[in-house]
């Protein structure tokens, strides 16, 4: 019987270091993207893809993740008196995104440790894994469903990766793999931030992940690097030395590092040239700003 991808899991325990202060209090996943935080982009994009059930992996001090998608009464009730209905059922509708679950992640142990945190949730299903922070602008298909299609084909765990040129490689894991169709990819091998020198490849892996259930026997079994962290591409990578096909897809699409201070601003950017209400004045702006700075 062929399986689908009915759940998502979001990891969203991490401190947001990269972001201090303006994370100290608030998780990095709520940051606005012109005018929704980044993690509603992610969970627009799951449930676009079909996805039935989400659970968010939180952890202390990320309440405000649950408060953006539960129900405001007095924020829709005022809205209502003031004869905003517009605005009401913009709020309204954040709520009724999706069945969203949460769990606490006690302690930030790595990815690794975060996705074991799903395991009762996923309940003997595959299950999609979506970073907010890789914000991927992908206008034709969705990241997720690029990967849930061949999930859909070849009924295993399946990663998303991008072409990272240069140095900026040994910033991500990189996969060892074997062109298998256009954009697809079966996988060899994998190392976490290898030195570019030591790349086996120029592909990187981002934040889009599509596992089956036996990842957590793999996750359990994966040794604790520095830290105390357990990484998920070492779970990965023992997965794949054991001999359990694993695919990558190189994403069509531009994707936007926004857990980094320089990749949000980009994003923000990007974002910002795109959204139907601030497009046409926000290019006038630039082209001011350039011929001031030129």
């Amino acid at each position: 019987m062929r399986q689908k991808i009915r759940k998502a899991v979001f990891p969203a325990a991490g401190l947001g270091t990269r972001f201090l202060p303006a994370t100290k209090a608030s998780p990095k996943e709520m940051l606005p993207l012109v005018d929704k935080p980044l993690i509603q982009y992610s969970v627009e994009e799951a449930v676009g893809c079909g996805i039935e059930s989400i659970l968010i992996i939180t952890g202390r001090d990320k309440t405000a993740i649950e408060d953006h998608f539960d129900i405001s009464f007095e924020l829709e009730q005022v809205l209502l008196e003031r004869g905003k209905r517009e605005m009401f059922e913009l709020v309204r509708s954040v709520s009724e995104l999706a069945k969203i679950s949460y769990t606490r992640q006690k302690q930030a142990l790595g990815l690794g440790h975060a996705i074991y945190q799903a395991r009762d949730f996923v309940n003997n299903e595959p299950f999609a894994v979506l970073l907010a922070d890789d914000v991927v602008d992908a206008p034709e298909k969705s990241a997720l469903q690029q990967l849930i299609d061949v999930f859909e084909k070849y009924q295993s765990p399946v990663v998303a990766t991008m072409r990272v040129e240069g140095e900026a490689i040994s910033k991500f894991g990189v996969i060892d793999a074997e062109q298998i169709e256009p954009r697809v990819y079966r996988i060899k091998d994998m190392v976490e931030k290898p030195k570019y020198s030591e790349a086996p490849s120029d592909l990187a892996i981002v934040g889009r992940y599509i596992f089956t259930p036996d990842i957590f026997q793999f996750i359990e079994r994966t040794e604790k690097g520095a830290g105390g962290e357990i990484q998920i591409t070492d779970a990965m990578r023992l997965m794949v030395k054991e001999g359990k096909p694993f695919y990558a897809v190189e994403l069509q699409g531009t994707r936007h590092d926004a857990g980094d201070k320089l990749g949000f601003l980009i994003a923000t950017v990007e974002y910002a040239l795109k959204h139907e209400e601030l497009a046409n004045d926000f290019k006038n702006y630039l082209k001011s700003l350039y011929e001031r700075i030129r």
